[in-house]
């Protein structure tokens, strides 16, 4: 079937991270992230694939190429963000009178469940979550989804709009749509329109992510690493000790004394050692460093990314080239025991874990001896000075 895959966001809750590249291409477990879609949708029968990207970079079209699986990909340009229906608009009149599937390109879909929904059109993806005033809660009778409530007040259900659609081929005629309060032009109003013209099933995914925020970057490597199989295609030291869940990329290198309790995921040209500790699931990004006697645990290491040595690094997301001083550690839990906090938008945001660490952008460096509190931000090329201890963003 014919899928509509909107790439063209800004990401802005994803920030630093996207001020330097779109939300789409972020790493997850060795592939950008809007790979892990694109190839989940082919799975689920996905025939030909339409992707809507932001006409002020090419970031998209790099990661992705001309074809995911075996599956041609054709690009359309959104030329101004003006919302999600918009965004469908873009790719009408690249597709066929013939019906089709529309996906979120920064969300991650488990493929059985997937491929159900692409059996059952026309209907919509959902998922049960604990907080379902954060999203478009689903109004159904039986089997029927009857609308979409966005973000309502009193939820009546757990049951969210996972931003996955099985759609007629008329609805590419019903995407003109009024703004919302929010100013934009909304595809959950035209999904309350398809809910009233003719009848829409639900299917409920088993596991869906949807990757708004720097934890869900978090939690989406977690995902993801952990279902890369264990395999070693670069150096490995002898004296170390891999668990069986460790994916050493080609060019990577694990030297001497190094232990690895993953799951792990060790890219392209990254080296781990001498005498380092990784655990947790940990991702290292290409070129990335970590040096001797660093201990690095569940967190992300993006391209480029240097923890030299000596330093300590929990449940933290580092960008590219970040580099850490010796001696630089991030504390990741609160004394209170209380979920860490971390700012998004201006607003300090419970990111749901008991232990979450720090989120430092492209370029950011610490002098040594550093010391991060637990979610603290340090913004693209931010530095801090020798023995300086974090306590709020910068």
């Amino acid at each position: 079937m014919q899928t509509v895959v909107l790439a063209a966001g800004s990401g802005t809750r994803l920030r630093p991270f996207t001020e330097t590249q779109p939300k789409p291409t972020l790493p997850v477990a060795g592939r950008p992230l809007i790979c892990h879609t694109l190839s989940a949708a082919v799975a689920a029968g996905a025939s030909r694939l339409v992707v809507v990207v932001n006409p002020n970079t090419d970031a998209v079209q790099r990661a992705v190429g001309d074809r995911v699986a075996g599956v041609d990909v054709e690009y359309v340009t959104q030329t101004e963000q003006r919302g999600t229906a918009d965004a469908v608009a873009a790719a009408a009149d690249s597709l066929e009178d013939a019906p089709f599937v529309v996906l979120n390109g920064d969300a991650l879909y488990d493929e059985p469940s997937l491929a159900d929904l692409y059996g059952s059109a026309p209907a919509v993806g959902s998922f049960r979550v604990s907080d379902p005033g954060s999203y478009g809660v689903l109004h159904t009778e039986g089997e029927r989804v009857t609308g979409v409530v966005e973000k309502p007040e009193n939820p009546a259900s757990d049951l969210v709009n996972a931003g996955a659609y099985a759609l007629p081929a008329v609805v590419r005629s019903w995407l003109d749509v009024p703004e919302s309060e929010r100013g934009e032009l909304e595809f959950t109003d035209v999904l309350n329109r398809v809910c009233g013209e003719v009848e829409v099933g639900t299917v409920e995914f088993e596991r869906w992510l949807d990757v708004g925020r720097a934890w869900d970057l978090l939690a989406a490597n977690e995902w993801k690493v952990e279902e890369t199989g264990p395999r070693v295609e670069g150096e490995v030291s002898e004296d170390a000790v891999l668990s069986e869940h460790t994916y050493v990329a080609p060019g990577a290198e694990v030297r001497s004394g190094v232990v690895i309790d993953g799951p792990a995921y060790i890219d392209s040209n990254a080296t781990v050692g001498p005498n380092a500790y990784i655990r947790g699931t940990t991702y290292v990004g290409p070129e990335a460093k970590v040096g001797h006697a660093v201990e690095v645990k569940n967190s992300v290491l993006m391209a480029g990314a240097t923890v030299g040595h000596l330093a300590y690094v929990g449940d933290s997301l580092l960008g590219q080239d970040v580099n850490f001083g010796a001696g630089t550690k991030v504390a990741n839990l609160r004394h209170d025991g209380g979920d860490v906090k971390l700012t998004v938008k201006g607003e300090r945001v419970s990111t749901g874990r008991r232990k979450f660490g720090v989120v430092c952008g492209d370029g950011t460096k610490t002098g040594i001896n550093t010391s991060l509190n637990a979610g603290v931000t340090l913004s693209t090329g931010a530095s801090t000075t020798p023995g300086e201890v974090v306590t709020r963003d910068r």
